[in-house]
């Protein structure tokens, strides 16, 4: 499993980043895919995740300001951010895992655990 993610970079408080995540080698049908981000000194946190049949998942700190998104037919996945704040400031990873079949508020559980493979990250630096 390959996981490529581009688009990180340095930017100004409310400016906009658009990350993207290239996948191949994942053999099951159903799976999810999500950003993650760690900081310095901070452990790794869901930043959003998205289930096959699209429902989507963000953390309360960026609902309202990041979208993710999915390109099938390109195997891309995509993580748009607005309003960035320095806080948002991170190393951000793309990662894909299996889709859980049993309902617990989301079906992205497993991989939100930090159960799945990933990618080498992409920095995002926002300044104030």
């Amino acid at each position: 499993v390959q996981l490529v993610e581009s688009g990180g970079a340095s930017v100004q408080a409310g400016g906009s980043l658009r990350l993207s995540c290239g996948f191949s080698g994942y053999t099951q049908s159903s799976y999810c895919m999500g950003w993650f981000r760690q900081a310095p000194g901070k452990e790794r946190e869901a930043v959003a995740t998205i289930a096959m049949f699209g429902r989507t998942s963000y953390a309360d700190s960026v609902k309202g300001r990041f979208t993710i998104s999915k390109d099938n037919a390109k195997n891309t996945l995509y993580l748009q951010m607005n309003s960035l704040k320095p806080e948002d400031t991170a190393m951000y990873y793309c990662a894909i895992g299996q889709q859980d079949r049993e309902w617990r508020g989301g079906y992205c559980y497993t991989l939100e655990g930090g159960s799945g493979y990933w990618g080498q990250g992409t920095q995002v630096t926002v300044s104030s």
